[in-house]
């Protein structure tokens, strides 16, 4: 995402998002304002073997405005008050970013911003205009972070928001625009098919329902509901694969023979009018174990529990 000769980190803090970049560049300035955390990097960075990092006990804003134009710039605006308590919005993280958008363009080429995964994307596009790319960035399915990409050059009306979710066996990845979001086909269906699809944490943040329904070719069950369906197995899938193996309404009596004598099942709710505890309480099933149990609503607004066994998982 960000490579070149020279790079800024404006919110070094102890230093671990500089050492990672700094393999992709000739020369890093670490920024940050807490002398405490200069010491630790300054002893840190060359047990890395990082001896192209210049260290700056500075003010963030103060550096930016009177450093000279750089390839890059990178910074992670803090997100909690005076208080300590944790921020979101863009305009509560400090330094605000959107206040200093035309000042950071005028530094450098390209700046990752790096911000909560907490924040809604579509607010923190709208407020980022000069936004080139957007990175959802998600570990074991536990969306961790949201990165965007500003650049000097005009921005496109379709930016490419790439959805990614890190495993231990490998990385999926996720690519589309919001243009094609709004374009995209997707079949509603009120059946369930042999597989039951979940996607990552990634995808479902950066709100590619559509997107991802047409390009694996699943059906939806649900515009809200955000599961899939489909009669073949689709491995390439970026997020968790069940085989269905039975289903039934939220009646008393079709519950008890659809979990038959299970002790012990995965509940997870999606667009249903109960809370995962409401269901545990009526099924009296501890949590944990290999069945699975969805409540969630399909097209014609049935309301539903659908038992699965996990097949393939990424995530």
């Amino acid at each position: 995402m960000l490579n070149g000769n020279t790079l800024t980190d404006l919110t070094g803090g102890l230093g671990i998002d500089c050492a990672f970049l700094a393999t992709k560049f000739k020369h890093i300035s670490y920024v940050e304002r807490q002398e405490e955390l200069c010491e630790i990097a300054s002893h840190n960075f060359p047990l890395l073997g990082l001896n192209h990092i210049t260290i700056y006990n500075e003010d963030a804003v103060t550096h930016l405005q009177q450093m000279n134009r750089e390839d890059c710039i990178f910074i992670d605006p803090a997100r909690r008050n005076e208080h300590g308590g944790k921020t979101v919005a863009i305009s509560d993280c400090e330094p605000d970013v959107a206040k200093l958008e035309e000042l950071l363009l005028s530094k450098a080429n390209r700046i990752m911003i790096k911000l909560s995964p907490m924040l809604d994307l579509s607010l923190a596009l709208k407020t980022m205009k000069h936004t080139q790319e957007a990175h959802v960035i998600s570990v074991n399915n536990d969306c961790k972070e949201l990165l965007l990409i500003i650049g000097d050059t005009p921005p496109t009306h379709q930016i490419p928001i790439h959805c990614i979710n890190l495993t231990s066996k490998e990385k999926q990845s996720f690519v589309f625009t919001r243009e094609e979001e709004a374009r995209a086909e997707c079949t509603y269906t009120e059946k369930v098919g042999t597989y039951l699809y979940e996607p990552n944490a990634s995808i479902l943040k950066a709100g590619a329902f559509r997107s991802i329904a047409a390009s694996y070719h699943t059906r939806k069950l649900h515009p809200n509901s955000h599961l899939y369906t489909s009669d073949e197995w689709i491995k390439e899938f970026p997020g968790r694969v069940f085989q269905v193996t039975g289903q039934c309404s939220f009646n008393k009596k079709e519950i008890k023979e659809c979990i038959g004598d299970i002790k012990k099942a995965n509940i997870t709710v999606r667009n249903f009018p109960a809370t995962v505890a409401e269901i545990r309480k009526r099924t009296k099933l501890s949590d944990g174990g290999e069945t699975y149990l969805f409540a969630t609503t399909l097209s014609n607004d049935q309301k539903v529990l659908i038992r699965c066994s996990k097949v393939f998982s990424n995530s």
